[in-house]
């Protein structure tokens, strides 16, 4: 079977073509952490999860890479009470809970953007070199991608450049254009040192959009099949990845693809409404299982219009995904105390749902239109139809991520017990105060209170004795 793929660039539905046979590359940019996750990202999660679920039933090996921009203007602004660092990790933690929470595997790769700086170097060099780029013109240690020097650019969102707005991540001064954006940024007066980097042009950091283009490069190679992320980064973040990535000389993504947003009774959430619904709340206002249930049970390119009861989550669209998930549950119960479910592949009908550009709704209602015949054959006494038929539930289930069984369900982290997390949360610890007594010992004292603050963010209290150092949780 051939999985079709819908393309934001071409605008159309294609067949995916993996660059090497049996193996997909993906690349889905993960969040800027300033604040805590909302459900539109736990959305994209999902969304991504699921292509790579299906990719690996249907296609063979995935590696997936999903990145961590923990430097930005953002993080940098939202820093008042603590570390830039510091903010940034403590928000990483929280958005890699949410992950886990509802099931969503965890990346073959996850770079954060501060450990690709060289990358990012080496790739802004590139594109200076074939005059793509240049130096800010006011005599700053900017760096600029010069957009009137590639024809292809608006080629992602099919806007010419004359009718885009400004690019606002820099003083214009410096540009030879309002539109061109920025590679690499000056160090600016009250921005603190440690997220300043030497380069070649003058201290500075890196600009949002050469850190994806550069940490895709480095863990997938110069091209790869499918790119993701939300439909809100489709301009300019992806515009201007394609652009810098492709003038680079680079193949970079085959596929360009797009989750859609969520909306909440009918309308965009915002700060400014006040309707954002934050991951904590929704996860704390059903099972985490059934909130997966509801955003796979939606077409991953559609708008999600969360429904709440006057306001509470406990209402609406959540209780109806409840009911629904709760009826498949039921009918697994049932079954189980017939016999032994079988090892099945899952139906033709779902796997060309699946196939035809990850169709889940069309696939969900596979899964109903099982549960029902399970249902029946279990109330007319045929064992063998009812034990095939939850068998082919369960396949359906487990492609999805939605296998009420598994582990990630009942202990929080897939396939751990609670012993496994206390020992995976020392063994981190414990590498982290290495790294601390190194940066001690060379007397590299900034280092050393980098880690400390860092674990204390995350909960954990270092106490240094006279001769050993000791960690609990706070």
């Amino acid at each position: 079977m051939t999985v079709r793929i819908y393309d934001s660039k071409q605008q159309a539905v294609v067949d995916l073509q993996p660059l090497k046979a049996g193996e997909v590359s993906m690349y889905v940019c993960g969040p800027t952490v300033q604040s805590s996750p909302h459900i539109g990202h736990v959305r994209s999660a999902v969304a991504y999860d699921l292509w790579r679920r299906w990719l690996a039933y249907r296609v063979g090996r995935v590696t997936f890479v999903r990145n961590v921009t923990d430097i930005d203007d953002k993080v940098l602004v939202n820093a008042v009470d603590e570390p830039w660092w510091a903010l940034a990790y403590r928000i990483e933690l929280e958005f890699t809970a949410a992950y886990r929470a509802v099931g969503v595997l965890a990346p073959t790769y996850e770079p954060r953007a501060t450990a690709s700086v060289p990358e990012m170097h080496a790739l802004i060099a590139l594109l200076i070199e074939r005059g793509h780029a240049y130096e800010a013109l006011d005599g700053s240690a900017d760096v600029y991608f010069d957009v009137r020097s590639w024809p292809q650019y608006g080629a992602l969102t099919r806007q010419s450049i004359d009718k885009m707005e400004p690019a606002a991540d820099a003083d214009p001064r410096g540009k030879r254009d309002p539109r061109d954006f920025a590679l690499w940024k000056a160090r600016k007066d009250g921005e603190p040192e440690s997220a300043t980097w030497e380069s070649s042009w003058g201290a500075g950091r890196p600009g949002w959009h050469i850190e994806c283009s550069a940490m895709a490069r480095k863990y997938l190679g110069d091209a790869f099949d499918i790119h993701g992320g939300g439909l809100d980064l489709r301009f300019p973040h992806h515009e201007n990845e394609l652009a810098q990535s492709t003038a680079a000389g680079l193949g970079f993504a085959s596929v360009w693809s797009h989750n859609g947003l969520v909306n909440v009774d009918g309308e965009k959430m915002s700060k400014s409404l006040g309707n954002s619904i934050f991951a904590a709340d929704l996860l704390g206002s059903v099972r985490p299982i059934v909130v997966r249930y509801l955003l796979a049970a939606s077409h991953y390119r559609s708008t999600i219009d969360l429904r709440t009861a006057n306001g509470s989550l406990e209402g609406g669209s959540l209780a109806e995904a409840e009911a629904a998930f709760g009826r498949i549950e039921a009918m697994l119960e049932r079954a189980r105390r017939v016999g032994e479910l079988p090892e099945t592949d899952v139906p033709d009908a779902f796997g060309a749902a699946m196939d035809d550009d990850l169709s889940t709704p069309q696939a969900v209602a596979v899964l109903h239109e099982t549960t029902r015949a399970a249902n029946a054959a279990l109330d007319a006494g045929d064992k063998g139809a009812a034990l095939a038929r939850a068998g082919e539930a369960l396949a359906m289930l487990r492609v999805l991520g939605l296998d009420p069984e598994d582990a990630v369900w009942h202990s929080g982290v897939s396939g751990t017990s609670g012993a496994a997390q206390t020992a995976a949360l020392a063994s981190l610890v414990e590498t982290l105060l290495a790294e601390r007594r190194e940066a001690r010992a060379a007397k590299d004292f900034a280092a050393s209170d980098r880690i400390r603050d860092a674990l204390a963010a995350a909960g954990i209290l270092v106490e240094d004795g006279k001769q050993t150092t000791t960690w609990s949780i706070a």
